[in-house]
């Protein structure tokens, strides 16, 4: 992988066997590789349907490309494609990384191999990324083949470890990262020490919040979660002050990114690009005044927000919706742009003359409900207001549109996928000290990030603060961090402050493959799903949380069981 100066570089290399991996040069063209299959899951289809479809806080937009992940169809079976291209790609990377875990100690090198330090370094890289890869397939397929040796032939023959194995597997392989990744890397596509510390930290309260389920849960995991978080943040330090300014698409490798999938504007190097430009997108064409553009993005409306999700905003005090979602258009189209009828022109003489221009808003956005007709009509724009959004047009989340994809019409997306944020360090210290009952230390970490998610002072809040949120005019510059802060009495249960860390969780990391793996880890999938999502409950069932083991994988087995112990409930 390439781009600039930061991707990691994979050279071509033929005619050369396994013995390659065996020098320095090998190993090093053997971990890049490596990284290649994070471009399966990180702004693909692949994560996003595995992860956002028919959750709790995004619903179908009757488009029928994965609608059998929104509505938990019959066509989410064993012999679906999508399964089996993160089942197969993971573990190609987790053959690359045994591979180069089992050759690294041998290998003599002049360069960044050329002592215990850069090994263990580059050992520590490879078992992160083993890790990272098991946590992914542990947490859609539960009970997976744990293989930890190298192997170069063609194995036919692999039972599917216990849950709780894969965990300590896991957890070991990121104790071994945490303690040998370097602070900072060069080359940014690596992760660094804060990476690890940040993903075992996720792990140890992944497993330390299982009630029901086994996952091989011990009582010092919250403690755990809870130490490894709080080191990431002592290193980090503070967030950075305006969510923009973490998220927004000019400023990539800031300090609140732990790591990301890495993509880039060569098209030689970068494969189907990060696509997720196309999921979040709205059909803005059908509107007058407006044609496709880069900067608007490529329609394909696939994700729609909930109701429920909606709700979740103070819309007065939270920055992030209005910094997400886009709800302004200006007009790029003049060949469609409407004109005023007889019954709402503001006087006789505009009547049949176009309501705007070119500069212009074309499309406006409010959250208010009660909106009729007439009032609707009367704008100089089209406007539309809650009751009036669509399964086509509604607003859009905007971060990850991309702007340097080369036309509007390509899906080759440029921009990096974040997978780790410095902001969910603090959401997972906070939820740890709360399963730990120290609600006072929860909810301030909660409040480190609810104030950088609050407009600062000289700020100035979006229109629709004052004209239709219930703002005053009057208070369009000033700062709203303390009516953001919460107090121990909204989190001082097990259930309280669940709840609370999903709502944050859920307007904090919306656009990013997260969902599923919440209401997962929380035990909380069906329940929410049925109670949230208005679309699916009929078909949504418990076994749901976990996904069908790929029928490609179970049919190359040699000596298969029952299928009882080579499938997950329901699929069978």
């Amino acid at each position: 992988m390439t781009s600039c100066e930061k991707f990691l570089k994979e050279e071509f290399v033929s005619g050369i066997g396994y013995s390659y991996y065996d020098t320095e040069s090998g190993i090093e063209d053997l971990v890049r590789s490596a990284y290649v299959p994070l471009r399966t899951w990180g702004g693909t289809a692949n994560g996003i349907k595995m992860t956002c479809h028919g959750t709790d806080i995004w619903e179908y937009t009757n488009v029928s490309d994965g609608n059998e992940f929104h509505m938990y169809t019959s066509a989410l079976n064993p012999s679906n494609s999508i399964f089996y291209n993160v089942w197969s790609d993971f573990y190609l990377g987790i053959s690359r990384c045994n591979i180069a875990i089992n050759r690294i100690p041998n290998v003599v090198g002049t360069g960044y191999l050329k002592d215990d330090a850069g090994k263990n370094a580059r050992i520590g890289e490879t078992k992160f990324l083993r890790a990272y890869y098991y946590f992914i397939l542990v947490q859609e397929f539960g009970k997976v083949p744990l293989l930890l040796e190298e192997n170069i032939g063609v194995l036919d023959e692999m039972k599917r470890a216990e849950v709780p194995d894969i965990y300590s597997s896991i957890i070991s392989d990121l104790r071994f990262a945490a303690d040998y990744l370097p602070a900072t890397q060069t080359d940014v596509a690596r992760p660094t020490q804060s990476a690890a510390q940040h993903l075992l930290a996720k792990v140890y309260l992944t497993r330390g919040s299982a009630v029901t389920e086994q996952r091989g849960q011990k009582t010092t995991d919250i403690d755990s979660a809870a130490y490894y978080a709080e080191k990431v943040i002592a290193f980090k330090g503070a967030l950075l002050p305006n969510y923009d300014d973490a998220r927004r698409n000019t400023n990539e490798n800031n300090k609140d990114v732990l790591f990301a999938v890495q993509y880039t504007s060569n098209l030689l190097y970068d494969g189907n690009g990060n696509q997720s430009h196309l999921f979040y997108t709205v059909q803005y064409m059908t509107v007058g005044g407006l044609t496709l553009d880069n900067n608007y993005g490529q329609a394909w409306v696939r994700l729609r927000p909930t109701d429920y999700f909606y709700d979740l905003y103070d819309l007065k005090n939270d920055s992030r919706f209005y910094k997400q979602f886009k709800t302004t258009w200006l007009c790029n189209y003049a060949s469609t742009i409407p004109t005023w009828s007889a019954t709402y022109a503001p006087s006789p003489a505009l009547v049949g003359k176009p309501k705007f221009a070119v500069g212009d808003t074309a499309l406006y956005f409010t959250m208010n409900k009660d909106a009729t007709t007439s009032q609707i009509e009367s704008k100089s724009y089209t406007w539309r207001p809650r009751n009036k959004f669509t399964n086509r047009v509604f607003p859009e989340y905007q971060y990850h549109l991309d702007p340097f994809k080369a036309s509007p019409s390509t899906s080759v997306g440029t921009l990096d996928f974040k997978l780790m944020w410095l902001s969910e360090t603090y959401l997972i210290a906070a939820e740890a000290y709360g399963r730990k009952g120290d609600y006072p230390k929860a909810a301030d970490y909660i409040n480190v990030v609810r104030r950088r998610a609050a407009y600062k002072d000289g700020e100035i809040k979006p229109k629709q603060y004052y004209t239709y949120d219930g703002g005053s005019i009057a208070d369009i510059t000033k700062s709203t961090e303390s009516s953001m802060e919460i107090t121990t009495d909204k989190i001082n249960s097990f259930e309280k402050l669940r709840d609370f860390i999903l709502e944050e969780r859920a307007r904090e990391f919306c656009g990013d493959d997260e969902r599923f793996f919440d209401l997962t880890r929380t035990e909380t999938f069906y329940d929410r799903i049925v109670k949230y999502n208005k679309q699916c409950p009929a078909a949504v069932k418990t076994w749901h949380k976990l996904r069908p083991i790929p029928q490609n994988h179970i049919d190359r087995l040699k000596n298969a069981g029952p299928v009882s112990e080579e499938q997950n409930e329901g699929y069978y």
